[in-house]
């Protein structure tokens, strides 16, 4: 593709919005290097994620090596375009590329990877316009958060990382994720970390934007095959698609096709832009879009909604013809159709906006975004988003206008002489700054899981196992085992302050999650709690004092431990045991069974019970969280204080209902320094399908690390 501006109904949106400083978009990439030509000026800042350290320097040389090898891969890729053998040369060029790559460390080999992609793609969305990389969506807002800056390659398809990546740009209030991992999956599962972090985000009104990935075939990547993400798939300059491209499965229902050859964009360490290839290359440009038509949003008075823009780009997208296109199932849902889009979105044709009183030549804006086109060519040089009778525009601009007659009449053959004139309300600084965002991140946490401890080194876990004394078995003295949680509670037991040097954990399912630090006067208490929370979950499950879930509300800090295992943790801080809770489920329904029993005399405790267990079960399991957010904390509150869900589910039982859905929603009425969370429990009669559901809401003000739940609880029916 010569420039984005090929691409039909771009230049025209352009003239409407580059996009607003109020949505934000986070990409989920490696570093991209900051202080290119093209970022400044942009909305762009780069985000150190906690779980990382800071990176050592990468040298001059290494860089100007690697600098030779994308050379030399150019050069190559070169020959297999010519007609002539090159067998020899291509083999000559492989050998020196293999021969240059032993110069450079591995894992700085690796992170130079990794950030000359993060630079291209955020180039791509964030370039502005004027520069030698101009992109989609100048004017918004941008988050790079490097998944992988140790060099060590598997991190960057981490399931941990990247779970921790969404929810970091979930708690910086993305609007849009743009995540550039591909993480390969043959049976279209992804890990299920992932799958909820990205399910996480998409409930609270994120769209999540990935490539579909370069595996030459019906295959996958995670998580561009989560169900409900955008899809990218890529085209060649000719606009059929490319044979890597992968296709087959869900990216048939969520996947849209967009250019993803001879992509301009930057690169670390100069201001001269090149041009890549690929679904990474391809994905910004639909991201870049999605942002812009997010900003159109605010424009018309409107709120971002993600699934309407998701919806928009896939139901406008133009099906492959099977005459031009061998396999037209390559092709997904379609090619992308920026008119048909704004139209579906807002209902009206696309229509270039000039300012009043002017008539000016679409040349102007073109010259605006590319004055310092690398190629030496002036703006009237440059091809047109219509011109080039053998371009893929002009090919689309005849699909457009047999399929969709309206919008190609008013926006493909329009001349500003027939533009109605129209003004365009500028963004005040306080519109600006505002943040839209369904969860605003603080530093409080409230987090269910379960106690863990970690020793650090070895040399930690080796002092245990000389001063823990010998455990007997069966009559026979063996060696400590300081990894045997029961051994380490009963040397806990008898020596207190040694619980002082164990790192303690909060796991979800077996993963630590926190670093537990007790601090403050109290920090002698919070010692013993978790101590006898590790002392709890040891024992039988049929213990009355058998412990299954604890919760534990903090503050994060911002520093982060370094367990045995070399997985980093973020720390939180304790100052007290208020709030320290540690259950059975079963003793917990039994105990919210007694708050209405009394009032609710008729009511089937067994049917009780089993949707009190499904409640939490739903909490536990599938809607797991870092407990970081204000959303999530009112949602794990929900669960800790199940007296409150009982009196919801008795009346719901009692008329012969189940659960169906909870929802976390920002309430839009609260006190004065306060933040509450409307929790909305909605229940369906499974034996009538007709019937309206049932919807239980109580309010939750998080403000406080102990949250605490307001006034009664309200019930209202609703449609089914």
């Amino acid at each position: 593709m010569p420039d984005l501006i090929t691409i039909p109904g771009l230049v025209e949106l352009w003239t409407h919005t580059k996009g607003s400083p109020r949505i934000t978009i986070a990409v989920l990439d490696g570093s991209a290097d900051m202080e290119r030509a093209c970022f400044q000026g942009s909305n762009l800042t780069q985000i150190r994620p906690y779980w990382q350290e800071e990176p050592e320097a990468i040298a001059p040389a290494d860089l100007a090596q690697f600098w030779k090898i994308e050379a030399l891969e150019k050069e190559k890729a070169d020959l297999k375009k010519g007609e002539e053998e090159t067998d020899a040369e291509e083999e000559a060029l492989k050998a020196e590329i293999e021969a240059l790559k032993e110069t450079i460390p591995k894992p700085i080999f690796k992170r130079l990877g990794c950030d000359f992609h993060a630079t291209h793609i955020a180039s791509t969305i964030f370039g502005q316009h004027g520069s030698p990389a101009p992109g989609m969506a100048p004017g918004c807002t941008g988050i790079n958060i490097p998944i992988d800056i140790s060099g060590e390659g598997s991190e960057f398809i981490s399931p941990l990382n990247l779970a921790r990546a969404f929810n970091l740009a979930m708690e910086q209030g993305a609007n849009i994720i743009h995540c550039a991992a591909c993480h390969p999956t043959q049976s279209g599962l992804a890990h299920e970390m992932i799958a909820r972090a990205v399910k996480q985000c998409q409930d609270n009104g994120i769209l999540v934007v990935a490539p579909g990935g370069n595996d030459k075939g019906e295959c996958w990547c995670v998580p561009a095959v989560l169900p409900n993400v955008l899809t990218v798939g890529a085209l060649r300059d000719d606009g059929l698609p490319f044979k890597f491209s992968n296709w087959g499965g869900k990216y048939q229902e969520q996947g849209i096709m967009t250019f993803g050859e001879n992509i301009l964009g930057a690169q670390p360490g100069t201001d001269e832009p090149a041009r890549k290839k690929g679904t990474s290359c391809a994905a910004p440009i639909i991201t870049g879009l999605s942002a812009l038509l997010m900003s159109l949003q605010l424009q018309r008075g409107q709120k971002p909604d993600a699934e309407a823009i998701r919806a928009a780009i896939l139901e406008s997208a133009i099906p492959c013809d099977p005459e031009e296109v061998e396999e037209p199932e390559r092709c997904l849902r379609g090619k992308l159709n920026i008119p048909g889009a704004v139209t579906l979105l807002t209902g009206e044709p696309l229509r270039a906006v000039v300012a009043s009183g002017t008539n000016t030549d679409f040349v102007e804006p073109l010259a605006q975004v590319f004055s310092l086109s690398p190629s030496g060519a002036t703006a009237a040089e440059l091809p047109g988003p219509l011109k080039g009778e053998n371009s893929f525009a002009s090919k689309q601009e005849g699909v457009l206008a047999q399929s969709q007659p309206v919008v190609a009449a008013t926006t493909l053959e329009t001349r500003p002489s027939e533009i109605a004139t129209m003004s365009i309300a500028p963004v005040t600084p306080s519109q600006a700054a505002s943040t839209i965002t369904a969860s605003i991140p603080s530093n409080i946490v409230y987090a269910l899981g379960t106690i863990g401890y970690d020793f650090g080194s070895e040399a930690r876990r080796d002092t245990f196992k000389q001063l823990m004394p010998a455990y007997e078995i069966d009559g026979t003295a063996v060696p400590a085992n300081p990894y045997d949680a029961r051994q380490m509670v009963d040397y806990l037991e008898q020596n207190p302050s040694e619980g002082k040097a164990l790192i303690w954990t909060l796991n979800l399912e077996l993963t630590p999650i926190y670093a537990i630090e007790p601090k403050g006067p109290f920090g002698a208490e919070v010692y013993e709690v978790l101590q006898l929370m590790l002392a709890g979950q040891v024992l039988a499950e049929d213990s009355e004092d058998f412990i299954e879930r604890v919760s534990i509300p903090g503050r994060l800090s911002d520093r982060t431990v370094e367990l045995f295992s070399g997985q980093i943790v973020p720390v939180i801080s304790v100052q007290n045991t208020r709030g320290m809770y540690g259950w059975r489920v079963n003793s917990l329904i039994a105990a919210a069974l007694e708050t209405v029993r009394d009032s609710e005399s008729d009511t089937n405790t067994e049917a009780l019970r089993r949707s009190l267990t499904s409640f939490l079960h739903r909490v536990y399991f599938d809607l797991r969280n870092l407990g970081q957010t204000a959303h999530d904390r009112a949602l794990n509150f929900a669960a800790t204080n199940a007296f409150q869900a009982a009196s919801t589910f008795a009346e719901a039982v009692a008329r012969g209902m189940e659960l169906d859905k909870i929802e976390v929603e920002k309430s839009p009425f609260c006190r004065l320094d306060s933040d509450c969370w409307d929790v909305k429990l909605k229940f369906f009669d499974p034996e009538n399908s007709s019937r309206a559901k049932k919807v239980f809401r109580f309010t939750i003000d998080v403000r406080d690390p102990m949250p605490v739940t307001l006034g009664e609880v309200r019930s209202w029916s609703v449609p089914k």
